[in-house]
């Protein structure tokens, strides 16, 4: 499986990706810090992002619904060299389910991710997966 991106910035402006028929605006200049991502959100979204999809991809295979998850997602970057160093993250779902084997899908998460993977490699994880009704 192969993935592709085009992204674009322009001297003294913010920058965009363009990804299938989604265009996602970015900062990279000062003046937009406090009002767009920046590279180390997406960096996150993208982690989040993952959790998400395989939380839809196990409610299949693992036989339970749920109404929604929620994701919340922590890091702490260092400065030298500068990285992401730590990634914390607290997944709830919502669900009446009684099916629902909240370890079993934290798991999968870790084992099947994607990006999940590929982060790990460089930083250090920790997560929780909580059930609400």
């Amino acid at each position: 499986m192969t993935y592709a991106i085009n992204a674009k910035s322009f001297a003294n402006k913010d920058a965009s990706i363009t990804i299938k028929e989604t265009s996602i605006q970015f900062g990279t200049t000062p003046q937009s810090n406090d009002t767009l991502a920046s590279p180390a959100d997406l960096f996150l979204s993208a982690f989040a992002a993952c959790i998400l999809k395989n939380v839809q991809r196990f409610s299949v295979l693992m036989k339970f619904e749920y109404a929604y998850a929620d994701i919340t997602v922590n890091a702490i970057r260092l400065e030298k060299p500068p990285r992401m160093d730590h990634i914390d993250y607290q997944l709830t779902v919502y669900t009446n389910d009684q099916n629902l084997n909240s370890a079993l899908l934290k798991k999968n998460i870790e084992k099947f991710g994607t990006i999940y993977n590929t982060v790990k490699l460089s930083c250090t994880i920790n997560g929780t997966v909580t059930t609400k009704t």
